[in-house]
């Protein structure tokens, strides 16, 4: 069997920053819950995206329950959310107690259609907050989502998990809303195992949120709490890696790029492949190479034909609508999250992965299409 290719995997820096920021937290004893490589990442994160604050925590989804939370999200408020997304997404307004309205996609972006959004505001004008996602590194269109948030007074929160080093018109998804969030998961761009960042413009609601995950511990000698508090801080060893990983952040979207541009030459030719969209505004990171398929080959059979030559793929990922939990929620659209989830995959976007690796991958959905 051919030596397996991932679809993404962790990918550590050839220099070694990560373990010079590791063996610090070593040598000086601070294997703890905070500390200063925390303190370190958070103010590079921030001062890497051009935003003013940022909070270290345990994951992404514990950044957007805290960005709901710091939004004033409460039970019975309604939190309207893209459906084409992971469930990590949609998952924290239940927690808030909330209730989760899904908004459709549009072909361009793949992302939150501003159509259906403006249509979700009108129908639910109380609605507390926007949860907009960039899918695999795409930007939404963010100048008519931001305009129709400030148009209905409306909390915009940008799960940007997926699209760290992403620009829309030139400034850094995650940048655009009251709150962006962004992940770094071993599957990410750039990880630290686990971890998340909470970044927004308002120092405030920041401070509030680093005491509200550090178990809300009031000022006192003793241990007193006034609010409910969360254990969701980032660990000094973990923020070590992630500094690391962040000196080498433009590498790894450039080479995400020239995988997803290698793929589109390679398979210009078959006409039923069609790529996920770049659109001039955007330039993206190309996290995930995306595709859609038309014709008689599903998306289920070249994921097989992969997997038989020990090859990850995946598919794109289920509307939240669609899922047994989330089912009962209402959703605003015209099923086009629907038709991408049914025609779409990912193929492997490893930072890791060879010229020679890549040629396997293509030589495999060449040999489905072009053979069949």
């Amino acid at each position: 069997m051919s030596e397996r290719i991932l679809l993404s995997s962790p990918h550590m820096s050839d220099e070694g920053y990560e373990q010079q920021y590791v063996k610090e937290a070593f040598d000086t004893n601070w294997i703890a819950p905070l500390g200063p490589n925390v303190t370190g990442f958070e103010q590079e994160v921030a001062a890497k995206v051009g935003i003013g604050h940022a909070a270290a925590l345990v994951s992404g989804t514990a950044a957007i329950q805290m960005a709901l939370k710091a939004a004033g999200v409460q039970q019975g408020d309604i939190v309207l959310c893209q459906s084409l997304t992971f469930s990590a997404t949609a998952n924290p307004i239940i927690y808030e107690n909330a209730i989760p309205v899904f908004i459709d996609s549009d072909y361009e972006t793949w992302n939150m259609s501003p159509k259906y959004l403006e249509e979700a505001l009108i129908k639910y004008p109380n609605a507390k907050a926007v949860l907009v996602v960039h899918l695999y590194g795409l930007s939404a269109d963010m100048d008519k989502i931001v305009n129709l948030c400030k148009k209905f007074e409306v909390t915009l929160i940008e799960d940007a998990a997926e699209s760290l080093g992403t620009t829309y018109k030139g400034k850094y998804t995650g940048t655009f809303g009251d709150y962006g969030i962004f992940s770094f998961n071993g599957n990410k761009i750039i990880t630290t195992s686990g971890g998340g960042m909470l970044v927004s413009s308002d120092s405030e609601k920041i401070q509030k949120v680093r005491f509200w995950s550090t178990q809300a511990r009031d000022q006192a000698r003793h241990y007193q709490h006034s609010e409910l508090g969360f254990n969701y801080r980032m660990s000094n060893v973990v923020a070590g890696i992630g500094r690391g990983q962040l000196k080498i952040l433009d590498q790894r979207v450039e080479k995400k790029r020239q995988i997803f541009q290698y793929y589109k030459e390679s398979l210009k030719d078959i006409k039923e492949i069609e790529f996920m969209p770049l659109n001039d505004w955007n330039y993206p990171n190309c996290w995930l190479t995306s595709i859609t398929l038309r014709g008689k080959n599903s998306p289920l059979d070249l994921i097989l034909a992969l997997e038989k030559e020990n090859i990850e793929s995946r598919p794109l990922w289920k509307p939240m609508h669609l899922q047994p939990f989330f089912e009962k929620y209402d959703f605003i659209g015209n099923s086009i999250s629907n038709d991408l989830f049914n025609r779409g995959l990912c193929l492997p976007s490893d930072s890791k992965m060879t010229m020679e690796q890549q040629d396997r991958v293509i030589k495999t959905i060449r040999g489905l299409f072009i053979n069949a």
